[in-house]
C-alpha cells in the first residue's frame, strides 16, 4: 500500500485530494495544525471511504521549529513514504512575521515545504517509485525581487502571494535536478481557480469546486502516465510552461541557498 503524506490536508483541495487517494486505497496521512480538525478529517475519510489506513500529524507551518519536529515524528512513525503532496498556502491580507521572524506567506508557502521535504528524502528514498508533488498557482509572479523577498521595503498581499507561488516552482524545478539519479520525480501545478477558502479571501467567492482542484495532484499522484516525467509545472494534468523567470537555474540557485540559510535561523 503506497503511503502519502498531503499538507494542509483538512480543509479545501488538499482535504479532497485525500478523499480521492483514500478511495484509491492510499495509506493517507492528513497534515493540519489543529488536532481537532485533524481527528475529525481522518474519522469522515475513514467511514466514508472504508480506508482504515488513514492517520494524521499536527504542525504548524508558521514555525520552523514545528516543521522539523513534524518531519521527525514522520520519520519515526512511517517506515517510508511513497508521495508527499506540498499543498498547504495561506494569503495574507496585512504584514505579519512569522514565528521565526520571516514574513509570513514566503514562511508558510515557501520555507516550511522545503524544510519539510528535504527532511522527508530520507523516507523517500526508501520508496520503489517516489514522487513529491507542489501545489503552486498560475498566479506565480513573473518576476522576484531579492532585495524585497520578505517585504523588506514594501508589502503587498497579492504580490507576496504570487511571489511565494514562483518559489514553489523554482523549487521544484532545482529540486527535481537534484533528485533525478535517485529516481524520485519532482512536478509543481496549477489546480485551476477553486473556490477554497484562500482564494475567498483573496479574491472573493468564485470558482470551481474542489472536485475540479483536486484532479491535477491525484494525476500527478496516481497516474501510471506520470511516472518519470519531473521538473514539469502542469495544468489541467498537462504539461506547460511557467513564466520564463522560473527556468533561470541562477535565480533558482540563489533561491536555495537563501531557503537553507533562513531554515538554519
Amino acid at each position: 500500500m503506497k503511503k502519502v503524506l498531503i499538507t494542509g490536508s483538512t480543509d479545501g483541495i488538499g482535504r479532497q485530494t485525500a478523499f480521492v487517494l483514500a478511495w484509491k486505497g492510499y495509506h493517507v496521512i492528513i497534515h493540519g495544525r489543529n488536532e481537532e480538525k485533524v481527528d475529525e478529517t481522518i474519522r469522515t475519510i475513514r467511514d466514508t471511504s472504508d480506508n482504515p489506513d488513514i492517520e494524521g500529524v499536527v504542525g504548524d507551518f508558521s514555525s520552523l521549529k514545528d516543521v522539523q519536529e513534524l518531519s521527525e515524528a514522520c520519520s519515526r512513525r512511517l517506515g517510508h513514504l511513497d508521495r508527499l503532496i506540498n499543498n498547504a498556502g495561506i494569503f495574507q491580507s496585512r504584514f505579519e512575521r512569522s514565528a521565526d521572524g520571516y514574513e509570513m506567506t514566503f514562511a508558510v508557502n515557501h520555507l516550511a515545504h522545503f524544510l519539510l521535504t528535504r527532511g522527508l528524502l530520507p523516507l523517500l528514498r526508501k520508496a520503489g517509485e517516489a514522487r513529491i508533488i507542489v501545489v503552486s498557482s498560475m498566479a506565480h509572479a513573473s518576476a522576484i525581487d531579492f532585495d524585497n523577498l520578505q517585504a523588506e521595503h514594501s508589502f503587498d498581499g497579492y504580490e507576496a502571494y504570487s511571489v511565494s507561488k514562483l518559489c514553489n516552482i523554482l523549487f521544484t524545478y532545482k529540486l527535481a535536478r537534484d533528485l533525478k539519479q535517485a529516481g524520485i520525480t519532482v512536478n509543481c501545478l496549477h489546480p485551476g481557480v477553486i473556490n477554497t477558502k484562500l482564494l475567498r479571501k483573496g479574491w472573493g467567492s468564485i470558482g470551481a469546486s474542489v472536485k475540479e482542484g483536486a484532479k491535477t495532484s491525484v494525476y500527478l499522484t496516481d497516474s501510471p502516465q506520470a511516472a518519470g516525467i519531473t521538473g514539469r509545472y502542469f495544468v489541467n494534468s498537462r504539461p506547460t510552461r511557467s513564466a520564463p523567470v522560473s527556468y533561470d537555474i541562477s535565480i533558482q540557485e540563489r533561491l536555495w541557498q537563501i531557503s537553507e540559510r533562513l531554515c538554519e535561523g
